[in-house]
């Protein structure tokens, strides 16, 4: 029997724009309108709309939230002001990761947002209740109650304030975010986040609002963009894809995403198991690889040696469109990971010699 699938609160509107619809993490969701490089180039070069409506937001709140937040999270909310955002992991005992997400700093005490990945939100949610109940705190799903949209762009701070109206958008910094009340007296989040390497805003509101926010934007000319220019973009920005880049299997140390584990913190869950990891050396890791040739490689190629040993895979690769060259990410064993260290895709019956390099490929440009 085939999975019914979900749709978010824009989908009529996708369909009347003539999106190219497909499946993701449940939903059926835009991959294309005009096409992903004319896409891709609009947010590089100017400004894009994304449909996020399918993304999970689940609130803590409580006394001891600021505690349990702490405990299920890698990086450190400890004094974290209202209106700040942190990125960083969830993990299992042995290091896998649970997730990776934002935790928002809300404005009333004691109380966070949790944004997380959408093919995780059922998962997520059923960790961290299981976490939670020896603390003093509620675990809120809201994550069906929420749309949201992420402009995105160099123009974005021009769009979402002369299009949208949000007269503080120029206030925020990178990993800031503010509260808007809607004229229906619903709350609206604006957040200078997004996942594509560039400026840009993502919205939090009601699914009326959201339909309106997006008609505004395409009424206004912003370019409609889906996710197969998102996937493009932060692969470009060096920014991993969850169940590609991290997963049960892959370790925030793997994948090179230390920086976002704070091993000062008294504890969190993966503590140890990762410490251990980075202080003996991680088994694989995620690098980046720029192939001397025009060939694509694609996930699940192998990674090998010049003597036809393979030593990884790759996770995500691309030729890439704002750069012209041909990179990818890939897991490999830790022993050539450095970089320069030469290694070989197979593509098919054939290899290419590519170089380790890395993972950031794109200079990104977010607001400082």
């Amino acid at each position: 029997m085939e999975e019914q699938l979900k749709q978010t609160c824009l989908h009529d509107l996708h369909l009347g724009l003539g999106a190219k619809m497909s499946p993701f993490a449940g939903y059926d969701m835009p991959i294309q309108y005009s096409g992903i490089i004319d896409e891709h180039n609009a947010v590089r070069n100017h400004a894009g709309v994304f449909d996020v409506s399918h993304m999970g937001e689940i609130f803590i709140s409580g006394e001891d939230a600021e505690r349990f937040v702490n405990h299920i999270f890698t990086n450190d909310v400890s004094g974290l002001e209202p209106g700040k955002i942190l990125y960083g992991m969830m993990l299992y005992e042995d290091g896998g990761t649970v997730d990776d997400l934002l935790v928002y700093k809300e404005f009333e005490p004691r109380r966070y947002l949790l944004v997380v990945n959408a093919s995780n939100i059922g998962k997520d949610y059923a960790w961290i209740k299981m976490q939670a109940c020896r603390w003093k705190v509620e675990v809120d799903n809201q994550s069906d109650i929420w749309g949201q949209i992420a402009v995105q762009g160099p123009e974005a701070e021009k769009t979402v304030t002369e299009v949208l109206g949000f007269s503080g958008a120029s206030d925020l910094k990178f990993y800031e975010f503010c509260n808007h009340a809607a004229a229906d007296g619903s709350r609206v989040i604006l957040s200078r986040t997004g996942y594509t390497g560039e400026d840009g805003f993502e919205i939090y509101a009601s699914p009326e609002l959201i339909r309106a926010y997006w008609k505004s934007l395409m009424a206004a000319g912003v370019k409609p963009c889906g996710l197969g220019c998102r996937d493009t973009l932060r692969f470009e920005a060096g920014l991993p894809l969850y169940g590609d880049e991290l997963s049960a299997e892959i370790s925030p140390v793997m994948a090179g995403l230390s920086m976002f584990c704070k091993f000062d913190k008294p504890e969190f869950i993966g503590k140890e198991a990762i410490a251990a990891q980075k202080a003996e050396g991680a088994p694989r890791r995620i690098v980046g690889i720029e192939l001397q040739d025009s060939a694509v490689p694609r996930a699940g190629y192998p990674v090998e040696l010049e003597d036809g040993t393979e030593v990884g895979h790759v996770t995500t690769g691309y030729h890439s469109i704002t750069l012209g060259r041909s990179l990818c990410f890939a897991l490999v064993d830790s022993g050539h990971a450095a970089l320069g260290t030469p290694l070989f895709i197979r593509i098919r019956r054939r290899v290419f010699p590519g170089t380790v390099v890395k993972k950031r490929f794109y200079q990104t440009n977010y607001k400082k």
